[in-house]
């Protein structure tokens, strides 16, 4: 085709040659025409439809396809007939029939040993090239036979001698003798056992005996990985209906007399167990977990957490994420019972989070799973709410009551000075992962965050984290408070007022000095916001107590935005006639009453202290901050640097 040269293979596969010039493509195409002894002034050498009708013909002459006598002698011939009748569907058809009908898989295999006894290299050559082709033939009837008891073990023996190894290889060898089986919990039924031994097999012959397929042997393989995967669900169906190994599996893992090594084997089995769930329909997983939540697999799981074996907990942490991707609701339906009963240090909630805290791995690999369980665990995205009870509501109730103090005890461990306690790398880290959830929290949760930051002085100890010397860290705690920041709710701002806590980002900023960095933007942008989106107790708030240490910023016009608002903001204050003229020459889409801004202003500025829940009424944007020498010593830090600059 011009420029193309195709090669079709069945019906299913085509592969081709591009060239740039025809030229190029024509000289080719001839001396590939010359192998085949072809004429290369016809387009298509080898004609589709012409095959096809001679196949026709034959499947109407002939009702299958005849295979010569299983001999030793004759291995060649039978190794040829069904290379050629791979590429063919219908000759594919008929080659499968006539194995499946003869028995010839049986004497295929009987010849085998006869050529092993032999040492016949040549003829288990050919038995290779048969057993290999047979495969191909991707039959489900073929490897029912294949992969039976009686001769499995027979195939494998066959894919040893692959011609274009200069040796043969050892499988038979390391499934006898290398690979053990083990039985954590004796399985008394013998089906089921045969059924296990098969599939490691068959698995061990997808990825260790076959060679890698080609692009037209590709799709060639289905019915093999089927195989594979119904057996899987087989299995799973089988143990999951045998209750008594269950229960003994169950029994033995919980029981504190079981030894470590026993506990580990079992904790392993147990995590395979439900990775091979997955194969399951939803309908079966459906029945899958609930067997095992019966079996009360999480007691079991917060006794294995409770351990100190770091295998044990590792293999127990991601059986408790398949519980937790799978449904959530039933881990939070089980934690909210047992706290009726138990303390809030042998939660299973607590355990996942101390170990999160623990993780010894420089990289708290296990941590960011554990946090991801744990924020998939707190999203109100995902709770059931039905017309007698709400999930949100409970769950949550419960998380801030018995959880958060574990959840946030390092990040107040570390915030009782003016910087960080510790400073070190791995615990930079874990505060991150801790700030990353609580940030989701404030987005999602509203009032139980809020009254949470608000009594425990939470969002003062968290900036606390502006001085650390891991940017990211502090980037964290800045995004914490641009977070809070974002909800533009008066009970925040007049928390921040009343404490002050633009100080640390200041503090930041100023120390940040003329670097043009993240940290830079990102405190701009929080400037920013605050300026575009008219939140005006901030504003005033932000220019009374800080203009002094921000007026020379003039790289952007962000301060001098600010100001500009608060400036307005008074002589609206000073001249309500004022207000209401401008707002009646505003278009009508933002008419506003000059009163309505006027009892917002007496709302927010003039708070009553029945509004503040400790009782004090919330400073007034004109009161200076107690610490003000600690402020501005910084900024006359700053000022002196530039000015040596």
């Amino acid at each position: 085709k011009d420029t193309l040269i195709v090669w079709s293979e069945a019906e299913n596969y085509d592969l081709a040659l591009s060239f740039q010039e025809k030229a190029g493509c024509d000289e080719i195409w001839e001396k590939i025409c010359q192998v085949q002894g072809k004429d290369p002034s016809v387009d298509i050498t080898q004609d589709l439809v012409d095959e096809s009708e001679e196949e026709r013909f034959d499947d109407m002459s002939s009702p299958g396809l005849e295979l010569p006598s299983c001999e030793l002698s004759r291995l060649e011939e039978i190794a040829e007939l069904v290379a050629s009748s791979l590429p063919s569907p219908l000759r594919r058809e008929k080659l499968a029939l006539a194995l499946e009908n003869e028995g010839y898989i049986k004497k295929l295999l009987e010849i085998f040993h006869v050529c092993e006894d032999l040492e016949n290299i040549e003829g288990l050559h050919h038995l290779y090239e048969i057993i290999k082709g047979i495969f191909l033939l991707n039959r489900t009837a073929l490897f029912e036979v294949m992969f039976s008891e009686e001769c499995i073990m027979d195939v494998i023996g066959c894919l040893e001698y692959d011609p274009s190894l200069s040796q043969s290889r050892k499988h038979r060898e390391f499934l006898t003798k290398t690979a053990k089986f083990k039985e954590v919990i004796p399985i008394s039924d013998p089906e089921l056992k045969q059924k296990i031994h098969q599939t490691y097999r068959v698995q061990y012959i997808q990825d260790m005996v076959l060679p890698t397929p080609s692009v037209f042997e590709e799709n060639m393989l289905s019915t093999l990985h089927s195989f594979i995967f119904f057996n899987k669900v087989e299995i799973v169906g089988m143990l999951q209906e045998d209750e008594k190994f269950l229960t003994d599996l169950f029994a033995q893992l919980t029981d504190e007399a079981t030894d470590e090594e026993k506990r580990q084997e079992l904790v392993n089995f147990l995590k395979e167990f439900c990775a091979f769930s997955q194969t399951l329909q939803p309908q079966n997983r459906d029945a899958f977990f609930k067997t095992l939540s019966n079996m009360g697999i999480l007691p079991a799981l917060e006794v294995i957490l409770g351990m100190d074996d770091a295998q044990v907990r590792s293999a127990a942490t991601d059986i408790f994420s398949y519980l937790v991707e799978y449904n959530p609701s039933m881990v939070r339906e089980f934690v909210m019972q047992e706290a009726q009963q138990n303390d809030d240090d042998i939660l299973l909630i607590n355990l996942i989070i101390e170990h999160m805290i623990c993780d010894t791995d420089p990289e708290l690999g296990g941590a960011v799973l554990l946090m991801g369980l744990l924020r998939t665990l707190v999203d109100p995205e995902n709770m059931l709410a039905t017309a007698n009870k709400t999930e949100k509501t409970e769950f949550l109730g419960f998380f801030y009551k018995h959880c958060m103090h574990v959840l946030t005890a390092p990040l107040l461990a570390n915030t009782t000075e003016d910087k960080p306690s510790k400073d070190d790398f791995q615990t930079a880290q874990l505060l991150a992962l801790i700030l990353e959830l609580l940030t989701f929290c404030v987005e999602h949760h509203t009032y139980h965050i809020k009254n949470y930051i608000i009594n425990k002085d939470i969002l003062r100890r968290v900036l606390v984290l502006m001085a650390s010397k891991h940017a990211f860290l502090a980037l964290c705690a800045l995004r914490f408070k641009r977070k809070i920041i974002g909800l533009k709710d008066e009970f925040y701002n007049r928390y921040i007022m009343k404490s002050f806590l633009f100080e640390p980002v200041v503090k930041a900023f100023l120390n940040n000095g003329s670097r043009y960095n993240l940290m830079n933007s990102a405190i701009i942008e929080m400037f920013e916001f605050i300026r575009v989106e008219d939140i005006k107790s901030l504003t005033a708030h932000v220019i009374e107590n800080y203009w002094k240490a921000l007026e020379d910023v003039d790289y952007v016009q962000t301060f001098k935005g600010l100001k500009l608002r608060f400036e307005q903001q008074r002589e609206r204050q000073d001249n309500p006639k004022l207000d209401s003229m401008r707002s009646i020459l505003r278009n009508h889409r933002y008419r506003r009453d000059a009163r309505t801004l006027e009892d917002e202003e007496e709302m927010w500025f003039n708070t009553d202290e029945d509004d503040m829940e400790d009782g004090e009424a919330v400073v007034p944007p004109s009161d200076k901050p107690k610490n003000d020498e600690d402020i501005m010593d910084p900024i006359s830090k700053f000022m002196e640097r530039k000015k040596c600059k």
